[in-house]
């Protein structure tokens, strides 16, 4: 800055300065937050593929398990197997469905934006005290 430019002149100046700096630091941000968005909708993509796959081989094997079981006891306990073999799969499909719920609550997605947003929040905050 010259010796000639006058207060106001170098107020407006600096407040350039900050508002180029604060949509610099936005647009990091926002370019994280498109970045975060885009790996999690790849790795969901991925990872229905694969469960819709697991999915049907695990119900053909309970189907196939299930059938043996029944006939293995056809003559002597049909009954018992039958509703031993309902009430393993009731079971285990009602333990996989808590699992599923606790999984969905947690919060993965734009976990690192919100992350650098909370720093910037504290750096902002810290140097307001330091004032």
């Amino acid at each position: 800055m010259s010796a000639s430019q006058g207060p106001a002149q170098r107020l407006l100046i600096a407040g350039k300065r900050l508002l180029g700096s604060l949509l610099a630091i936005g647009e990091t941000r926002l370019r994280l937050a498109v970045l975060e968005l885009e790996e999690e909708r790849a790795r969901l993509v991925g990872m229905l593929l694969l469960a819709g796959l697991s999915l049907i081989l695990l119900l053909l094997g309970l189907g196939v398990l299930t059938t043996l079981v029944i006939v293995a006891f056809w003559e002597t306990h049909r009954l018992a197997a039958i509703g031993v073999s309902a009430l393993v799969l009731l079971g285990s499909g009602g333990l996989l469905a808590l699992r599923v719920m606790q999984l969905a609550r947690r919060r993965t997605l734009l976990a690192g934006t919100l992350r650098h947003l909370a720093s910037d929040h504290e750096l902002v905050e810290t140097s307001r005290e330091s004032r």
